[in-house]
């Protein structure tokens, strides 16, 4: 009985794990649009296209970072719920 309960805890542990490498996928991702958005602004300061295209990088990128810290508050509150 107690190899079960030893499992079980393992097993939310690795849940919070992974959680934590999701938010990490969601942060790098959101900081390549950032990048990637502040890169176009600053070596083509005269192309107007490409102004636009940087300002829907760097707003997709803050998007991104702002789902991934949500879904990562939720999940982690559904965890500490169900480890109760």
């Amino acid at each position: 009985m107690e190899d079960t309960g030893l499992r079980d805890e393992l097993a939310m542990e690795r849940t919070r794990l992974a959680n934590e490498r999701t938010v990490l996928a969601y942060v790098r991702t959101s900081l390549a649009l950032l990048g990637g958005g502040a890169a176009l602004l600053h070596f083509f300061p005269d192309h107007l296209w490409l102004h636009a295209t940087a300002w829907t990088l760097m707003l997709f990128g803050t998007m991104t970072l702002i789902v991934g810290i949500r879904r990562f508050v939720g999940v982690n509150e559904r965890l500490r719920k169900d480890s109760r």
